[in-house]
């Protein structure tokens, strides 16, 4: 089954003065469809109402496998802190090469308390006793990313807007807060 990111819903024809504090991160299904409007159960079981900006893309999900990674690869990891400084994997999204380089860079993330969110660009792969190592390399810095076997591996590829529709699972990375409440 395909998950749809609709990682520009909302976002590309946000006005240049939108602060972070506008910005929301969606995730949900996709319960109806009101015109231009997709109304979102969102995962604390709010509804919010989203619009995709003029120039807003969609990109598709599909499961993917651990040895789907290779070096080279442009990847984001949802992750916990070890003590040791590096981080176990949550989650693998592999990006399409059209997505290299968007959100480069390792920050906070809100998938679990005191997750992150590294995308970067893989170095190197060494086998470990239970999945693997990627040393992940971005602009400012490198991550190296524990990823136990078992962990959740998906591929980006670009989707269309015919694909959200009614029971549609949907993320939105940074989504504006429009004056109508969309």
């Amino acid at each position: 089954r395909r998950f749809l990111g609709a990682a520009g819903l909302g976002v590309l024809a946000a006005p240049p003065r939108v602060v972070a504090q506008d910005m929301v991160r969606v995730r949900g299904v996709i319960e109806r469809i009101d015109g231009t409007v997709y109304v979102v159960k969102s995962r604390d079981g709010s509804s919010l109402r989203l619009t995709l900006a003029p120039s807003g893309g969609v990109a598709a999900s599909v499961k993917s496998a651990l040895s789907d990674i290779k070096p080279g690869s442009f990847i984001g990891v949802a992750a916990l802190p070890l003590p040791d400084g590096s981080q176990r994997a949550l989650e693998v999204h592999i990006f399409h090469e059209s997505m290299r380089g968007r959100g480069e860079g390792h920050r906070p993330w809100d998938l679990q308390p005191k997750s992150t969110m590294t995308n970067a660009t893989v170095e190197r792969i060494a086998a470990t006793s239970d999945g693997r190592s990627l040393t992940l390399k971005y602009k400012d810095g490198e991550k190296r990313i524990v990823v136990p076997s078992g962990t959740v591996v998906v591929t980006y590829l670009p989707g269309s807007i015919s694909e959200l529709k009614p029971g549609a699972t949907i993320f939105v990375a940074a989504a504006a807060r429009q004056p109508d409440g969309t």
